[in-house]
């Protein structure tokens, strides 16, 4: 990316979430020096990960910041995403935008701009998709393949990295100190069934 480089910007039945012992972050092998935090969940089926991304709507509505989604294709990063916006209450069709490459949703508060980088060729590209403007978004950024856009994306507030753990998905949630309580509060209990129902996802 040409100037700066890097930027900156101010009892478990199948479909439930199961959640670890302690609501204590556990320390990662090689801690990121931003994301501290973390903790680990396990979820069964799609509406398990929808119930997740609505928690996670419930916890981030006073959070402006970046998201990174990793896993491989297939994982569910767009079924959290599609989670999260139906907990905030969008109505419409979320689909990943595999070829526009961003799809904003102005509509809900805080407001959300999805990325999908796994077709972009080069980080420098992000210069032309307009990053700069895009880090000045009052509110969160949530990117897909981060990978794809090292080096021009700045560091993520809070990181989601899914894994297949046979019939079910390993999550692993990290974050930055500010976005810490998002990590203890996932182990809470929450109303991300309500906000799901509220907003006809089901």
């Amino acid at each position: 990316m040409s100037g700066s480089g890097h930027l900156k910007r101010g009892d478990h039945k199948t479909d439930q979430v199961s959640l670890p012992s302690s609501a204590q972050p556990q320390p990662l092998d090689q801690p990121p020096a931003r994301l501290p935090a973390e903790i680990e969940l396990e979820v069964a089926g799609e509406s398990a990960q929808l119930m997740l991304g609505a928690r996670l709507a419930e916890l981030l509505r006073a959070y402006r910041g970046i998201v990174y989604l990793r896993g491989d294709l297939g994982a569910g990063k767009t079924t959290l995403v599609r989670g999260l916006l139906r907990g905030l209450g969008y109505q419409g069709a979320v689909r990943s935008p595999t070829y526009t490459l961003i799809e904003p949703y102005e509509t809900v508060e805080p407001p959300v701009v999805h990325l999908d980088l796994y077709r972009l060729a080069d980080p420098e590209e992000l210069d032309y998709l307009g990053l700069r403007d895009l880090l000045e978004h009052p509110g969160l950024i949530l990117v897909e393949w981060p990978e794809r856009g090292a080096g021009a994306l700045p560091p993520a507030d809070l990181e989601l990295q899914i894994a297949d753990a046979g019939e079910r998905r390993r999550i692993r949630v990290r974050a930055c100190p500010r976005w810490a309580p998002v990590v203890a509060a996932l182990s809470a209990p929450s109303t991300a069934q309500d906000a799901l129902d509220s907003a006809g996802a089901h």
